[in-house]
């Protein structure tokens, strides 16, 4: 129980800033529930629908409910996603039995790291362990998380981004190096496909980014930015190419464009999934079957996620101390 056992338990709500929630959770530390998390077999135990999206002017609400008796925690995400703000996230852990809150948490945070943490263990599970060179499009809060979490898993020795104008990558390149000692290429998008041996897309994009002939043969991606089903960040040819893997069936097929349109236009099949994340990670079907495979993984995110990171956050501050402080 994140809140300690027995029947002795008293309510005590605590708050955790988007600065606790940075001191708390760790990357390494959250590489490693996502990898518990997703080893295991979840289903006699999770319960998680697939998120509800409600439209906004102008944006989108998602509400990411998640119950896991066997770590005996239940929360509950809600997200905004709009032009103006970007994301914006809230979560809430609940006591398991009487659902009251035990926590509330700004997670912005918490949304990014656990996503870069994600595509870390999925990159460890299907990247060749030999990389070099990360490249990732886009340069928000997503692509901050991504470079700075996927080298836990890999010895990149080269970062190349791309995003819509150079002049926003050059200052995004010099706060990489001053805030986090990454030294980080402006590149075209080409260049960026072309030379990188991980690829991360971390963008608001609608339509593709890149051309799947220019992918090299062993190449991984991640796709993290599109979740809705009219949009999408790469073309057909490299979902074609690619040996696919998703977070969950359920999401991927309810959300992910990048899957769903050539779905419907029967470039793909069903079939082409090989995996989820969960298969792969219990070793029940492979990913990567040789070293020229390009392999793929769409994250459109999951509530478990979510859940794991906030019981982390949630428990390092009990054994800390931080709780009496919040």
């Amino acid at each position: 129980m994140p809140h300690g056992q027995g029947s002795k338990y008293t309510s005590i709500m605590r708050y955790f800033s988007e600065q606790q929630i940075r001191e708390l959770a760790k990357p390494d530390d959250v590489i490693r529930v996502m990898r518990e998390a997703f080893t295991r077999d979840c289903s006699p135990t999770l319960r998680m629908p697939v998120r509800t999206q409600l439209d906004l002017d102008g944006g989108v609400l998602l509400i990411m409910p998640c119950y896991d008796s066997l770590l005996n925690a239940v929360g509950v995400k809600m997200v905004t996603v709009t032009p103006h703000t970007g994301v914006q996230a809230t979560y809430q852990l609940l006591h398991p039995t009487s659902g009251e809150v035990l926590a509330v948490m700004e997670a912005n945070y918490l949304t990014d790291l656990r996503t870069a943490a994600t595509s870390a263990l999925a990159t460890d599970l299907l990247a060749r362990p030999d990389v070099h060179t990360l490249g990732v499009f886009g340069n928000g809060r997503q692509a901050i998380a991504h470079l700075t979490v996927l080298p836990c898993v890999r010895r990149f020795q080269r970062f190349l981004v791309c995003g819509s104008g150079r002049q926003d990558l050059d200052a995004f390149c010099r706060k990489m190096k001053t805030e986090h000692t990454i030294e980080v290429e402006a590149v075209s998008a080409e260049t960026c496909a072309r030379e990188s041996d991980v690829i991360c897309t971390c963008t608001t994009a609608t339509t593709p980014l890149l051309d799947g002939h220019w992918l090299r043969p062993g190449t991984h991606l991640n796709l993290v930015g599109a979740f809705q089903p009219h949009t999408r960040e790469v073309d057909d040819e490299t979902i074609k190419l690619a040996r696919v893997v998703v977070d969950t069936y359920e999401g991927a097929l309810a959300e992910a464009g990048d899957l769903l349109i050539p779905l419907t236009s029967g470039v793909i099949r069903p079939e082409h999934i090989v995996a989820d994340l969960h298969e792969i990670a219990g070793r029940i079907r492979p990913g990567r079957t040789q070293r020229d495979d390009i392999t793929l993984f769409k994250s459109v995110g999951c509530a478990l996620e979510d859940l794991v990171t906030a019981q982390l956050v949630f428990k390092q501050a009990a054994s800390s101390g931080t709780m009496e402080r919040s």
